[in-house]
Parts: structure tokens; sequence; C-alpha cells
């Protein structure tokens, strides 16, 4: 099989450039547009970042996708939590997708890109496959929410929370890639580490002890994800 793997941010492209064999690299049209091209077990693998936020994140999408053709596509990093429940290290499987800066005016719902469904669902095949990685980190399947915004202030929190209850983790680009791959009739799935808790007191020091700490081992639940593709 090949799968696109997609992240945001340098630190993240680090991690799990240290989970493929044989890597190379391929640039394409700018110093921006790098992919790593490498092996994982029986499967080929496409790695690329994406940088951060919507549009960064659908353009790289979208190029993966017409150069690489991939089988699917993983979206991988990290995101906030914003559920109760949520603690640094957690994984958010997320099944659901939606937007939580969008609104389109009367007749959609919040979060609806007219002409779009109101939420993306990942692929249900991947979504159990991530659900059995056996692991001694906590996996959750649940409602990523996606948008433009870095979250730190209790109030942006409690609006997400209002409008969908049932989130479990906030980012800035699960949305626009699924939209893309919905769009391409490619198989997706967004697998989130939680690095922080929005709301909380100095959730800020939660974010950088995260990366203090080199989560190698929380992107490792990825490489026993592709084992069982």
């Amino acid at each position: 099989m090949k799968i696109g793997i997609i992240v945001a941010m340098t630190r993240e492209l680090a991690c799990v450039r240290r989970l493929l064999e044989n890597p190379r690299e391929e640039q394409h049209n700018s110093n921006t547009s790098l992919f790593i091209i490498g092996n994982s077990g029986n499967h080929q693998i496409i790695l690329t970042q994406s940088g951060i936020g919507k549009v960064a994140s659908a353009i790289r999408t979208y190029e993966l996708i017409d150069r690489y053709a991939p089988d699917c596509i993983l979206n991988t990093g990290v995101a906030g939590g914003i559920d109760p429940s949520m603690q640094v290290m957690d994984i958010v499987i997320g099944h659901e997708i939606v937007y939580h800066d969008v609104w389109c005016g009367e007749g959609n719902e919040w979060g609806q890109v007219q002409g779009f469904p109101a939420r993306y669902h990942s692929d249900p095949v991947l979504v159990e496959k991530a659900l059995q990685v056996e692991s001694d980190l906590r996996l959750y399947k649940g409602l990523i929410c996606s948008g433009d915004s870095f979250i730190t202030a209790p109030g942006e929190l409690a609006e997400i929370k209002r409008t969908f209850p049932e989130g479990m983790a906030v980012d800035m680009e699960s949305g626009s890639i699924a939209q893309v791959c919905y769009m391409r009739g490619i198989p997706f799935l967004s697998l989130r580490i939680i690095s922080d808790t929005p709301g909380v007191e100095k959730h800020m020091a939660q974010y950088n002890h995260f990366w203090d700490d080199a989560p190698h081992r929380s992107f490792e639940v990825l490489t026993r994800l592709i084992e069982k593709l």
C-alpha cells in the first residue's frame, strides 16, 4: 500500500521521519515542497510537512495526491485537548472532523462550508484499525474541531465546547486535509496526540514540556497502525 502522511510542524516531521526505512527526499517547485519517501514494512510511505493552518495543509494535500496518488492519507501531529477527559499524551482518533470557525449563513450548519458536508468522516476501516492498536497510551475515538486559531483563552475553548460539546481535540489542519481528501475521494484519517489542554492554568507550559519530553513514543502508535494496514 502507498500511504501519504502529512504533519504540520518541523518537530512532528522529525518524530515521524524516524519511523521510515531508507528515506530519500524529493523536492518540487519550491523550497517548501519537500517529500520524504521511505518504507515501513511492506508499505511505501510519502511523508511531508505542510506548514500550519488551512491553506498550507490544503495545498500540500492536493500536491501529495496529484504527484504520488496514495491509497490513503494519514494526518498526525499534536492537538489541544478540549474535553475534561483529555490528558497530555492521549491519542484522539478523529472519526469526525469539523471546522469550528466557519459560518456560511442560513441554511448551513455551524462549521459547514456551503456545498460540502457539515462534518467530514474519516475512513471507517482506518478508524477501526487505529482503535485496534495496542499501546500503553490512551486512545479515544472522537470529534476533532479544526480552525485557523491556536486556542489559548478559556473563553475561546468554552465557545467551541458550546457549539460542539462532543469535541475532544482542537487543531489547525485536520479539517482542510479532510476536505481535500473528500473532494479527491481519498480515504483519510486524522490521528492527533494531545500536547496541552487549553483553558487550564499554564497550559503553554504543558505544551513546551511536552516537547521537552521528546514524545517519540507517542508517534510510534502511527507505526503500529501502519503495520495493521
